[in-house]
């Protein structure tokens, strides 16, 4: 039998990383809940057609990333491979314009393309993201920004830089794609393939790709920010003043263009060099037609995304982990136990300290003392209780703090509530 592995271009989160994930998924839901964002939770699957319409049926995504099959009653079905059309058709299907205005959600949830696996980039892979549906204030796209910002602050990230640019709107983005076009007339054989294509179907894709022959070709053009209507140049500019009152940094970059139609006016990255080539932590923008492009009625919205896997990548590169370091086993006490009469009260006492609320465990593997003392290290535990036949008879236990090596002796009764008082304490 051949020998089984997670599919290509998946990971399993192990329990030494698991306790990252929590911890980024807990600094987004407290910074998006006190921005005023409610979490929403779409289907993993959807009809095909939703990203067709919503993302853009010339998109790479669309074209070579979904995950894309027919059920059994032969409808077209495609596993989520982003998050912003899901609530979008969330939002009209069950009316929520009628709610007060703008709607703020969060989500928290695994997505699947079909890509060429590399660090930081997996087949499935996990977002959060934010959707603020119903305003065109600019106010509210420097808002989006900065809660990303807030998230990756909050966690301990710096080095990180937001990267800002405006792709304008379908007033002014023609006259800029026809501009992009006969700027690069002349240069189609040095494009890699899929630029050359792109230069018929979506040129502004081209100022994204990584080759290093299309960014050479692509430098100097001219910049769509040059071409902006004045709707959209007075938003962006509104953007940037909201941002430089925030006191929030951020560097023009020109190239950004994302790589969904639905965006309109502000796009936005956040990057860091930790991640190397494929450097965007998150990003988003605004997407004014995209409720349109879904049957809707005109209603702006902007949001984000942003990849859990990149998080804990920077995060454990900052912290100098690996997997096989980090414990994630949050234990806070360890009861060792020598004897029979001893393990039955060990066993007792460590149901007792759960039910207070304490994360407790005891040695399931019948080690010696020595072996157990060894494996509550390895635990985390910040307490280990010891107990054996002579702390029995005598009523009492052996507490060790690990930290400082101070042993006491407790009395048996109450101690479940004496190290839970304790255990408040601590800090992690």
């Amino acid at each position: 039998m051949a020998e089984l592995k997670a599919p290509r271009g998946t990971a399993d989160v192990l329990p030494g990383d698991s306790d990252l994930w929590l911890q980024v998924e807990d600094v987004v839901r407290q910074v998006c809940r006190n921005a005023g964002y409610g979490e929403i939770r779409t289907p993993i699957f959807e009809h095909t057609e939703l990203f067709e319409r919503g993302v853009g049926a010339v998109t790479d995504i669309v074209e070579k990333e979904m995950y894309t099959f027919l059920d059994k009653a032969g409808r077209s079905i495609t596993l989520r491979p982003e998050g912003t059309a899901p609530c979008m058709r969330a939002y009209l299907e069950h009316n929520l314009n009628v709610l007060p205005q703008p709607v703020k959600m969060y989500y928290i949830g695994p997505m699947f393309r079909y890509e060429r696996p590399q660090s930081g980039r997996f087949r499935q892979h996990t977002q959060f993201g934010v959707e603020a549906i119903g305003s065109a204030d600019p106010a509210l796209d420097a808002e989006v920004v900065s809660v990303l910002v807030d998230v990756y602050k909050r966690l301990g990230l710096s080095g990180f830089v937001v990267h800002l640019n405006s792709i304008g709107c379908p007033r002014c983005r023609p006259r800029y794609k026809e501009a992009l076009v006969n700027a690069l007339a002349g240069h189609e054989e040095g494009l890699c393939t899929d630029c050359r294509r792109r230069l018929e179907r979506n040129p502004l894709r081209v100022l994204d790709c990584k080759n290093e022959g299309c960014r050479e070709i692509s430098e100097g053009v001219p910049t769509i920010i040059e071409f902006l209507c004045d709707e959209c140049r007075c938003h962006f500019e509104s953007v940037t003043a909201y941002l430089r009152a925030l006191g929030l940094a951020y560097e023009i970059d020109h190239r950004i263009v994302r790589g969904l139609d639905y965006y309109t006016k502000t796009v936005f990255e956040v990057v860091h060099s930790e991640l190397g080539a494929k450097d965007v932590l998150g990003g988003g923008g605004r997407y004014d037609g995209l409720a349109e492009d879904l049957g809707g009625e005109h209603t702006p919205g902007v949001g984000f995304a942003a990849g859990i896997e990149r998080a804990v990548m920077v995060l454990k590169a900052a912290r100098g982990e690996s997997s096989r370091e980090t414990s994630g086993t949050g234990i806070r006490v360890f009861v060792v136990t020598m004897g029979d009469a001893a393990r039955a009260e060990g066993f007792k006492l460590v149901n007792a300290l759960r039910g207070l609320g304490v994360a407790s465990d005891l040695d399931y593997m019948g080690r010696s003392l020595r072996a157990q003392m060894k494996h509550a290290d390895r635990c985390g535990a910040r307490k280990v209780v010891i107990l054996g036949e002579e702390e029995l008879k005598a009523g009492v236990a052996t507490v060790k703090d690990m930290a400082t090596g101070e042993q006491t002796q407790t009395a048996l009764e109450g101690l479940a509530e004496a190290l839970s008082r304790e255990c408040r304490g601590l800090t992690v």
